[in-house]
């Protein structure tokens, strides 16, 4: 692989105006499809063929329905109830506003008879106000349409406010606060190469990766409905991983001009030394993201491969646009006093003195790693998910959530709905009524609603607890256990809360399935990257400490509410229920990554026939500036996120970020050379019935040998 890098590399060199051209125009392309083919994104995750699921599209072909919808919270100035005349002609006045808007098909009024929606106290109504749109497709112009007419209804001291599923807008990608973490990010390249012309370039090239794979990602959208999550994730992923994976061949190079080697022999041996482990890197992150499909959840599917295909776009410009640029730059890329130096740069003290303290006290960094990381794994035992999301604390969507629980119960902001299908349909959701009444957690259960023909019947049931609680998830079972042997028809619990408990039974069944195919693949090549047994066994052992300590923090912030001024968190609550699993895919590729990168130095160094510990320490020596900056700079990509991002990235962001800073810090600086100085030369031991796998040449040995100094002659004859 080394050699048909070495090759990619210097043709990129030699026909560098080319290959820019090339990337600029496949740019430009994904830029006009974006505009022209894009189509709109969902908010909601469902699994198809789950119960759940399956009654909610049963609900539609039965009742009709199925646009978004809004409730529109009203209560008078206190004191007052919402019966007398005044009252009573205000709100008609503002429900045929409301029914008036552009894109809504109907708005109820909560003083109808036949379906009030009117509190106990009589002091607080709601208007369920009904769009032709689909969920997800609300407009900006229509949300803000809606919330004007909300606004002028709080005149003379009454209370409005309004939620929904009509009024969540799909998270966009590029917000002032995620410029902070590139802004950032430009500013430890500029530290790391002395260059801040190096350090655009960088930044330049993994932007254009990410806009190819963001943009394919749009144009997706025009053919497959796709969550609105998945975009935000591939760009998070992809500009990190490019970022990184530029700077890795970026360094390498200046490595070999200050060796003395010519500018297209320096790019060459970068593109074939570190960019095989980027190579190599970016297939383990790829088959992390992939591996989410053997879950069987569509959504989870789509998220991991769309960003795992624009991982594959940040490799393939790591290894044929950035050495193209890097052929315009020349020796430029080096700061102008080491331009004619034939010597490395001397080593900074820093890390020879880190790497020496951790193999000399390797036993109590050792014990101290993962201790640490073993304290700050306990939150974890406590986690709880939900896929109900909770508006921002000072939005009105969460007042008017609010004003609903105080006024109606909890409950009502999460109620379950049962479907009854077949003959006996109507007597048996009315037994069921008189049943459920009695059921522990259950507020209040309306009458049912028949369709005309009699051939189904709905029952809404309103839980005495909120929507994100376990109580309420116990009801489902409960419901469901009691509904198991209904005579003459069949029945269907749903609702959001049904929904949500459905989805996380399927994530937790189909996660030791994911961690055994994913691991198992990633185990296998590391073997073949490192010709051993225990140091992928080492890494991956490590990523299990990071995993606990990345999740545990997320949950002591999130759900706990520890320092939940410093991610600006507002209110607290289960995760969302793909965070486990998505941050377990996305943080073991990138936790390979720093393994390949840190260890591939020292398995160079000992390959050379150093010493297992001075391996160790002049491996950890060469590769470690550069891991530090590239962790840092991931952290700062996520972290971006975090301040005030989307409700659903907020907790898979800061997890990421945590899980960097962990992994890379604390896992790849201090454990794996702690473990790999305690074991010494028996690290890189293979079994004899294991070396005839093939060997994944991620160091350029092959780059040194004769044949290839040849080849290359020849192609620097024609070059």
């Amino acid at each position: 692989m080394a050699r048909l890098l070495y090759r990619l590399g210097s043709g990129a060199y030699r026909h560098r105006l080319v290959v820019v051209l090339v990337w600029l125009v496949v740019l430009v392309g994904s830029a006009v499809g974006a505009v022209t083919l894009a189509g709109a994104t969902s908010t909601t995750f469902s699994i198809p063929g789950q119960e759940s699921t399956t009654a909610l599209d049963k609900i539609k072909d039965e009742f009709g329905g199925g646009g978004a919808t809004a409730r529109v919270v009203l209560a008078p100035p206190a004191g007052q109830q919402v019966v007398t005349a005044e009252n009573a002609a205000r709100i008609a006045g503002l429900v045929e506003r409301l029914g008036g808007l552009p894109g809504v098909t109907s708005a109820s009024n909560p003083l109808d008879p036949k379906a009030p929606s009117v509190n106990a106290d009589r002091d607080m109504v709601y208007s369920t106000v009904t769009y032709d749109a689909k969920v997800g497709e609300v407009t900006d112009a229509q949300r803000a349409d809606l919330t004007d007419v909300v606004a002028d209804a709080r005149e003379g001291g009454w209370t409005a406010e309004v939620t929904g599923e009509a009024m969540q807008a799909p998270p966009h990608v590029g917000g002032v606060v995620e410029v902070v973490g590139v802004v950032i990010a430009l500013a430890i390249l500029a530290l790391t190469y002395g260059s801040l012309v190096m350090a655009g370039m960088n930044l330049l090239t993994a932007a254009v990766g990410v806009g190819i794979g963001t943009l394919g990602i749009t144009i997706t959208t025009g053919f497959l409905e796709l969550s609105s999550t998945t975009p935000i994730l591939a760009a998070m992923l992809g500009l990190a991983v490019g970022i990184d994976y530029a700077l890795f061949i970026i360094n390498r190079y200046r490595q070999e001009l200050r060796r003395g080697r010519d500018v297209g022999d320096a790019i060459g041996t970068a593109v074939g030394t570190a960019g095989s482990a980027v190579v190599t890197a970016g297939l383990t992150v790829v088959i992390a993201l992939a591996g989410l499909a053997v879950v069987g959840i569509p959504f989870l599917t789509q998220m991991g491969v769309a960003a795992a295909g624009t991982i594959v776009v940040a490799v393939l410009i790591a290894i044929t646009l950035v050495p193209a640029v890097l052929g315009f730059l020349g020796k430029r890329a080096l700061p102008r006093k080491q331009r004619d130096a034939t010597a490395e740069a001397h080593e900074r003290g820093f890390f020879r003195g880190w790497v020496g303290t951790v193999v000399r006290r390797r036993v109590v960094a050792l014990l101290l790693a993962v201790i640490a990381l073993g304290v700050i794994a306990v939150p974890v035992a406590s986690m709880q998910t939900t896929l109900v999301q909770t508006p921002p604390g000072n939005s009105t969507q969460a007042r008017a959530q609010q004003l609903l629980s105080d006024g109606f119960g909890e409950g009502f902001n999460g109620p379950l709905l049962v479907l009854f299908e077949g003959a006996g349909s109507v007597p048996a959701a009315t037994e069921a009524a008189k049943e459920f009444a009695d059921v522990d957690d259950v507020a209040v259960v309306a009458p049912p609603a028949p369709k005309p023909d009699g051939s189904a019947a709905l029952l809404t049931v309103i839980p005495e607890s909120g929507p994100t609680s376990e109580a309420t998830e116990r009801l489902v079972a409960d419901l469901r256990e009691r509904l198991a042997d209904t005579q003459g028809a069949t029945a269907y619990v749903t609702g959001a809360t049904a929904v949500s408990v459905d989805v996380a039974v399927a994530l937790d069944e189909a996660l030791p399935v994911y961690l055994a195919l994913v691991v198992g693949l990633a185990l296998i090549l590391l073997v073949l990257v490192f010709r051993s047994l225990l140091v992928p066994l080492i890494g991956v052992l490590g990523f299990l400490l990071t995993i606990g300590a990345s999740l545990g923090a997320t949950v002591a912030v999130f759900q706990w509410g520890w320092l939940t001024g410093a991610v600006n968190l507002d209110t607290t609550g289960p995760l969302i229920s793909l965070t486990p699993i998505l941050v377990i895919g996305i943080l073991f590729g990138l936790a390979m990554d720093y393994q390949i990168f840190l260890v591939s130095r020292m398995h160079e160094a000992h390959h050379h026939g150093a010493a297992p510990h001075e391996s160790i320490t002049t491996g950890f020596r060469q590769a470690a500036p550069v891991v530090v900056a590239a962790a840092l700079i991931m952290f700062s990509v996520f972290a971006g996120f975090v301040p005030f991002g989307e409700p659903t990235i907020k907790s898979i962001a800061f997890a990421l970020a945590i899980g960097i800073l962990v992994d890379a810090f604390v896992v790849r600086m201090v454990l794996v050379p702690a473990a790999l100085a305690l074991l010494g030369e028996k690290a890189w031991w293979l079994p004899q019935w294991l070396r005839w796998l093939p060997e994944l040449d991620v160091e350029g040995a092959a780059l040194e040998q004769p044949a290839h100094a040849e080849r290359k002659a020849a192609i620097d004859a024609t070059g």
